[in-house]
């Protein structure tokens, strides 16, 4: 039986959370962009010191499916969501769907009047399923490739 639960970052999550990066680029987003693109934007030597000063700024709230942390996603205080990744293999099981509902939640609770994203091509149809429009289309260079994402907001108020 799969128990689906969200808690909150405890830094000791931060080196499975980029196993969850990692995985969730590589695996879940394979069929939108090239190899190139995806080892830039995940690369298999990110340098850990750099990840554990990022992911512990975002203090992401964390999926577990049973024991497994199966995804992380953030809310900054304006309403930015800037890291929302589900583990590959986890895709379709509902863990992206509790994030966002946690996200949802929280950002009524601290008053947040919209949501917003630069949302890869790999999740916009989630996000748009979740209530986001397209804002803007973009193309960002990350380590010397260029990627297509789209600003996607939502309005809560």
């Amino acid at each position: 039986m799969m128990v689906l639960r969200i808690g909150d970052f405890r830094y000791e999550y931060a080196h499975e959370l980029k196993v969850v990066f990692f995985t969730s680029i590589h695996e879940n987003a394979k069929e939108f962009f090239d190899q190139n693109q995806l080892m830039a934007w995940a690369p298999e030597n990110y340098e850990l010191s750099a990840w554990y000063d990022r992911i512990s700024r975002l203090r992401p709230f964390v999926a577990f499916v049973n024991e497994t942390i199966a995804g992380y996603a953030d809310l900054q205080m304006d309403g930015y969501i800037d890291h929302f990744y589900v583990r590959g293999g986890y895709a379709g099981r509902g863990v992206g769907t509790a994030l966002m509902q946690r996200i949802i939640d929280t950002a009524g609770k601290k008053g947040c009047e919209r949501l917003y994203s630069d949302v890869s091509l790999a999740a916009q149809s989630f996000f748009t399923k979740n209530g986001f429009e397209i804002m803007k289309r973009q193309v960002v260079e990350i380590r010397g490739n260029l990627l297509e994402n789209a600003r996607m907001e939502r309005i809560l108020k």
